[in-house]
């Protein structure tokens, strides 16, 4: 089955219904999500560091693209929506809480443009962290 397309099943394709869009857009997360690690593996590979920086910048541009799906997949689903905001104390995470996770291999900083400004020798200590929030473009204070 060809989940690149939104209109599997279709015939003839047409304009999706809301149910679809949302299908469409969770399969989009997941392919941008799949980009994602591909080019970290391939920055892994690799010792040209200006290459890793080009593939580095392209691997951020995609998760730039996971946030912009979760936005609209959210403006569709409330139940997502809800989900996303929501507590969850299995992980220590309170209503209203930003829960910081690191990720491993995400040296390269997505925008330094919306980042606090950290001292060079405290960002090297510090893991590159990210929120559901800043994924989703909110500024956490």
């Amino acid at each position: 089955m060809d989940f690149s397309s939104p209109y599997v099943g279709m015939t003839p394709p047409r304009k999706l219904t809301t149910e679809e869009l949302m299908r469409a857009l969770r399969i989009d997360v997941a392919a941008e999500l799949d980009a994602i690690n591909l080019y970290q593996a391939h920055i892994d590979a690799i010792d040209d560091e200006q290459v890793k920086a080009v593939i580095a910048h392209i691997r951020d541009e995609e998760k730039e693209h996971v946030a912009e799906f979760m936005a609209a997949l959210n403006a569709l689903d409330a139940k997502q929506k809800d989900e996303l905001e929501s507590p969850h104390p299995e992980l220590g995470i309170e209503a209203g809480q930003a829960q910081v996770i690191p990720v491993a291999g995400t040296e390269t900083q997505a925008s330094t443009e919306s980042a606090p400004q950290v001292q060079p020798q405290q960002a090297a200590m510090e893991p590159k962290a990210f929120t559901v929030g800043s994924l989703l473009g909110k500024v956490q204070s």
